[in-house]
């Protein structure tokens, strides 16, 4: 069998013909790492970002993104200022927020799949699941939004001859 093009396939646990849709990111995911990395741009001068504002920065429809940012609210990664002046803020530096927490907030995992739980699952792939899981913890949890931003700020440094 080569390789997947979004078309039907045996499901690798139990043979049954599934959708291959491969693994994604969600809209929701980027959306909120987007969220973070605009408030992250914002940080140093500790001025309240207007959700309004912070949706035409990163490309996001409003009232979606308010809703990221309750979530992102209740796991201290941003606050809210209410006020004239009110809005959103990182609730810590962006070196202390990561790629996994952002991701983790608004899914519950990095990667998650119902075969690390189903006894059906050939235990060597199972392990496998767990493994991949545990590699993609590690990279998300390794990405710091300070980070992207020292790449943001290194890229507008560079010029081209």
């Amino acid at each position: 069998m080569g390789p997947c093009r979004g078309g039907i396939i045996p499901c690798v646990c139990h043979g049954c013909l599934v959708q291959c849709r491969g693994v994604k990111l969600s809209v929701k995911s980027d959306y909120a790492a987007r969220a973070v990395l605009g408030l992250a741009r914002h940080y140093q001068g500790g001025e309240a970002q207007r959700v309004e504002s912070l949706a035409t920065e990163q490309g996001l429809p409003a009232n979606y993104l308010v809703q990221i940012l309750i979530e992102l609210k209740s796991q201290r990664i941003a606050r809210s200022v209410r006020g004239k002046a009110g809005g959103y803020l990182l609730a810590r530096p962006p070196a202390e927020i990561t790629l996994g927490d952002v991701m983790r907030c608004v899914h519950g995992e990095v990667f998650d799949t119902p075969a690390i739980e189903d006894p059906k699952c050939p235990p060597e792939l199972r392990a496998t699941w767990l493994r991949l899981q545990r590699v993609l913890n590690e990279t998300a949890d390794g990405i710091t939004f300070q980070q992207l931003l020292d790449q943001g700020s290194a890229k507008e440094k560079m010029y081209y001859i």
